[in-house]
């Protein structure tokens, strides 16, 4: 394996890891602003009040974006299967 295809596998796996970690943490990001938001209006400052509403958008969120992920990742290692057979 030369530097180019190490380098080249590594570009990959992140871009792959942001595609699959990506939707989720923008979902905890908006949900978390919302709820500090929500906590700032009304002068609420109850500590677990994030908890909830991040672990039901997380879960939902999962459900639905288990199939690109579930995609994404086995053509991952399809493409490095290939790799490790014509080499």
């Amino acid at each position: 394996m030369t530097p180019e295809d190490a380098m080249e596998i590594g570009k990959a796996a992140m871009v792959l890891a942001l595609t699959v970690c990506g939707p989720m943490l923008m979902a905890s990001l908006i949900v978390g602003v919302v709820v500090s938001l929500f906590q700032a209006l009304t002068q609420l400052q109850e500590q677990t009040l994030t908890f909830i509403p991040k672990l039901a958008v997380m879960g939902l969120l999962l459900l639905l974006t288990l199939p690109m992920m579930g995609h994404a990742l086995g053509a991952f290692t399809d493409v490095i299967a290939d790799r490790i057979v014509n080499r």
